[in-house]
């Protein structure tokens, strides 16, 4: 070997050498299971930060709740046991109360609205304490919009009184229920299909795809687009994991997660397209009942809220 030959031959392995000890795993931990359209965004974020990096940052996914619910995996990215982890963004509210204003019914119109008030001076509050519990969020993703599916249809807010309605034990999709008319009826997730069918609920409130996941559309004969909540997963990282990452290396994963969402949104949003079609197909009859006496309804619990986080909040989260 000529000695040119074994200068290069030197330079590539200290290259490789160096390249392997700068790369970093990230792990990041999600409940949602890898047929869903989050974990199809997680990898794709996971590939686009590996390609942007050149493989300096490479990302190991950790779904179904494989580490624990959301608790747990948020307990894990605080000790900087877990570098990243997805949770919905008003879930947060058990570390951070003030997330209960953004979960209220109707508070958010829509995703886009819900991504300025991040954006926005109320939203780098919240970012602001997060970050005093050693978290910062990244990003948020789009889950759906929960509506209302029922064994009678859904004209307008007059028909909600006296419905049977199933949530999840949540203090806010409880007020929706209760505050519209309806009896709140809290039965675990797993039991819905059962409770629906046996009649001991009359209706249930998810995004559509999860109406058609859990084969609700099969025991139900009505969808209601009320159109309550946008929901949404807020994706996080350990301030210690952050800190530590260069500038460059922070503006990888920023550009990698809008290249996740992207593909995460986009598959649920059109999935809530395509399944209108799809359920009126199926038999079950759409209703799009005015939304604003349900916004109107929701007054009650409002007060609540601004009786503990202060005048006018309700105001301030929506940016008005």
């Amino acid at each position: 070997m000529t000695f040119y030959k074994h200068l290069f031959a030197g330079a590539a392995t200290l290259a490789l050498t160096v390249g392997a000890a700068n790369a970093r795993e990230l792990t990041f931990g999600l409940q949602d299971n890898e047929v869903s359209n989050i974990y199809q965004g997680a990898q794709a974020f996971a590939e686009k930060l590996e390609a942007l990096s050149d493989g300096e940052l490479t990302v190991n996914l950790f779904p179904n709740a494989s580490l624990g619910d959301f608790k747990a995996m948020v307990s894990q990215v605080q000790a900087g046991e877990l570098d990243m982890v997805l949770t919905g963004y008003p879930d947060m509210s058990y570390i951070i109360p003030e997330l209960k204003l953004v979960g209220a019914p109707y508070v958010v119109d829509d995703f886009a609205h819900l991504e300025s008030i991040v954006a926005g001076p109320w939203g780098q509050e919240i970012d602001a304490k997060m970050q005093e519990k050693d978290i910062k969020l990244l990003d948020v993703w789009y889950y759906g919009t929960r509506q209302t599916s029922s064994n009678r249809a859904i004209n307008s807010l007059e028909d909600m009184a006296g419905l049977r309605l199933r949530t999840p034990n949540v203090p806010f999709l409880i007020a929706f229920a209760e505050n519209t008319g309806a009896t709140a009826a809290p039965v675990a997730f797993q039991e819905v299909y059962l409770a629906l069918q046996t009649n001991q609920v009359d209706a249930e409130e998810n995004p559509l795809p999860t109406i058609d996941a859990m084969k609700f559309y099969e025991v139900q004969s009505h969808i209601a687009m009320t159109n309550h909540f946008i929901a949404s997963g807020a994706v996080q990282m350990g301030t210690s994991t952050w800190d530590a990452l260069s500038d460059e290396e922070k503006g990888w994963v920023n550009e990698a997660l809008q290249a996740g969402g992207d593909v995460s949104d986009g598959l649920t949003v059109k999935a809530e397209e395509d399944l209108i079609a799809t359920f009126q197909e199926r038999g079950l009859t759409i209703t799009r009942p005015d939304t604003a006496p349900f916004r109107a309804a929701m007054e009650p619990y409002y007060t609540e809220l601004e009786a503990e986080f202060g005048e006018g909040a309700i105001a301030n989260v929506r940016g008005e």
